[in-house]
């Protein structure tokens, strides 16, 4: 019974992630492009928690204390960035998804930035760890 209710589970979250896959592809309303945009930001911190988390592996104490520094600011950087970029549509219905989408951009290139620093090669002077 366990199995049979965790199989059906697992195939109603895949069928679930699915048809949000295909309702963002054909999303119309400001409301779905909103969600999707949610979505893609949830996805892109999600996999920058996942990277910072296993870089912080390979760090002293004391340069973890300072990444931790570092990933502060440069979150508040993101987060008013962002905000300028879409103040544009500041107080509209577009608003949310705009904020949402230039936080998922900015996020994923972060991802790109620390998974770097993680695989640094041995002499690289401008990598902290290897």
């Amino acid at each position: 019974m366990y199995i049979k209710v965790t199989i059906t589970g697992i195939s109603l979250l895949l069928a679930s992630s699915l048809a949000m896959a295909d309702e963002c592809a054909n999303a119309t309303t400001q409301l779905a492009l909103n969600q999707c945009a949610a979505k893609k930001f949830n996805e892109q911190d999600k996999a920058l928690n996942r990277t910072y988390g296993e870089y912080r592996k390979k760090l002293t104490e004391e340069q973890k204390k300072k990444l931790t520094e570092v990933q502060q600011i440069w979150i508040n950087f993101r987060d008013k960035t962002c905000a300028f970029e879409a103040s544009g549509v500041e107080g509209g219905s577009a608003y949310p998804m705009a904020l949402a989408f230039c936080k998922a951009d900015k996020t994923a290139a972060r991802v790109k930035e620390l998974n770097v620093l993680n695989n640094c090669k041995e002499g690289d002077t401008n990598c902290p760890a290897f």
